[in-house]
């Protein structure tokens, strides 16, 4: 099981935030099935200090991850909440807002760049917008949801492909964190878009003509 590239890149700002000296610590956190281990610990081979794995065995809509992250936060008490901007399986960009509303804290979202003032408790968000760039100042701790732009995630090395595996991971569960999981929503239909004609090979330019005068009715 592969890591969600966004979450990737969020990954990559928390190490980068902690290397510049701004924060002492992160914690990368996953949720679903005991697979969902393997990556975790990508994660914690990338650099993340260590981990917590919420084990659910349904799928986990955005309102449900939110509630998780909402106890997690509770826990533990972190400065800045960094998520990658939407999922990569059914595309919701929903659990960053939703996490933020619950706690009550701002929130830049599609962020393509972070500045953090330690002194001052803000952070500066740079985000992409139809009409161009967007620059947002958020009183911390906060919720950043990242976009591809941001930055360029680090391979894991070997060493810490290594070191990763004796890295501490917590285990919960939904009940142990008092929350409820369930969807409250249906999908009521998946269906693919229908296909495409077969094309045709013409063979003068006469016929391609006749062919966008009387069956394509374009000319």
């Amino acid at each position: 099981m592969s890591m969600n590239p966004f979450c990737e890149i969020a990954l990559e700002e928390a190490l980068k935030i902690k290397e510049s000296g701004l924060a002492k610590e992160v914690v990368a956190v996953t949720m679903g099935p005991s697979n969902c281990v393997d990556t975790l610990r990508t994660g914690l081979a990338m650099g993340a200090d260590r981990g917590i794995h919420v084990e659910a065995a349904r799928d986990l809509v955005p309102l449900s991850v939110a509630k998780v992250l909402k106890k997690l936060v509770e826990v533990e008490n972190p400065g800045l909440l960094i998520l990658g901007k939407q999922a990569i399986d059914d595309d919701c960009n929903q659990t960053g807002q939703m996490i933020a509303a619950l706690l009550g804290w701002p929130q830049g979202t599609f962020a393509s760049k972070v500045v953090l003032d330690k002194e001052k408790q803000v952070a500066t968000v740079d985000r992409e917008v139809d009409g161009g760039l967007e620059t947002l100042c958020l009183d911390l701790p906060a919720v950043i949801t990242t976009d591809l732009r941001l930055n360029q995630p680090r391979y894991a090395t070997l060493p810490n492909i290594m070191k990763a595996k004796s890295k501490p991971i917590k285990k919960y569960t939904p009940e142990e964190l008092n929350v409820e999981i369930k969807s409250d929503l249906e999908v009521v239909q998946v269906t693919e878009p229908p296909k495409r004609k077969a094309g045709v090979i013409l063979s003068s330019v006469d016929e391609l003509i006749d062919k966008l005068k009387n069956e394509a009715h374009v000319i």
